[in-house]
């Protein structure tokens, strides 16, 4: 079974930056879609940002561009999203996303709060 272990959480500034990491275990990653989606309650889940299998990024959401980036390791399984000049409005619980075709896949969800 496939498993997307989420890691970087925190409590930050509005200015300061986060990196968040996601893991993936039992999957082929190289071959999948990876994308960050965020959500905060009683909101529906909002795709941040994607990266291919071959490394193009796509969906990126107006409200971050020029501050997150979305990477990827293929060799140690994990993507990352770099969230720099983080804003109050970007505090959410962030979501990693692994999709190939009729395969997708979650993971746990990483608390992002951003408050002076």
């Amino acid at each position: 079974q496939a498993h997307l272990v989420q890691s970087g959480a925190g409590l930050v500034q509005p200015g300061r930056s986060l990196k968040l990491t996601c893991t993936a275990t039992d999957i082929s990653f190289e071959l999948y879609e990876i994308n960050w989606y965020r959500q905060v309650p009683a909101q529906e889940r909002e795709l941040v940002v994607g990266i291919t299998a071959s490394g193009d990024i796509i969906n990126l959401l107006d409200s971050v561009k020029g501050r997150f980036t979305i990477s990827r390791d293929n060799a140690k399984k994990m993507a990352f999203l770099q969230m720099n000049d983080l804003k109050s409005e970007d505090s959410a619980m962030y979501f990693c996303n692994a999709r190939l075709g009729v395969y997708m896949y979650w993971g746990e969800g990483t608390l992002v709060a951003v408050s002076s």
